[in-house]
């Protein structure tokens, strides 16, 4: 090859809707209870359905936090158009004492001294209950002390955080072992 010659890449193949659906696991599951999403104070119930599409992705559920409208917004979000897993947590922080007590790794996606960037979380090997704060005050105090750990998404940009749903994508497809 000379340098005016250009190498030609291999075309690329793109995967029939057949062949995903053959590869992928096959059949809907009850309950993966490996991770779950727990977005237990949210501010905008489109982002509890964008989360829920990318827990069916990664083999996750979602813990729904009590309020009233959460059905609609999960319903309204879940573009899949099948039941999805859904936990119910009743009152956020007894729930998440109870899967701390049951052996459950609790990671909270928050600013602190002690978080480990997200290009460090290892995959997670037990149940992880991945918390996520509400869009504009974060974790509630009260709420930290039940958490094993913090993760942290690096940012360079003048924003002091992502919405629910991002945040929350990005560390649940690192947990499950896909990025």
């Amino acid at each position: 090859m000379n340098e005016h010659s250009h190498a030609v890449s291999p075309a690329i193949r793109v995967r029939t809707r057949r062949e995903l659906k053959t590869a992928r696991r096959p059949r809907r599951h009850r309950c993966w209870g490996h991770l779950i999403a727990a977005p237990l104070w949210p501010l905008h119930g489109a982002n509890l359905g964008t989360l829920l599409r990318t827990c069916d992705a990664v083999g996750a559920c979602l813990a729904a936090p009590p309020f009233p409208w959460v059905d609609e917004a999960l319903a309204r979000g879940n573009t899949l158009r099948r039941p999805a897993c859904v936990h119910r947590t009743g009152d956020p922080l007894r729930w998440l004492a109870a899967e701390r007590a049951a052996g459950a790794r609790v990671l909270g996606v928050e600013l602190a001294d002690e978080a480990v960037r997200l290009a460090d979380l290892p995959a997670a090997r037990r149940r992880t209950v991945v918390v996520l704060g509400h869009e504009q005050t974060g974790i509630p105090p009260e709420a930290l002390d039940l958490l094993d750990g913090a993760v942290e998404i690096p940012m360079v940009g003048t924003g002091m955080s992502l919405n629910v749903a991002v945040a929350g994508s990005l560390v649940l497809y690192k947990l499950a072992g896909l990025l």
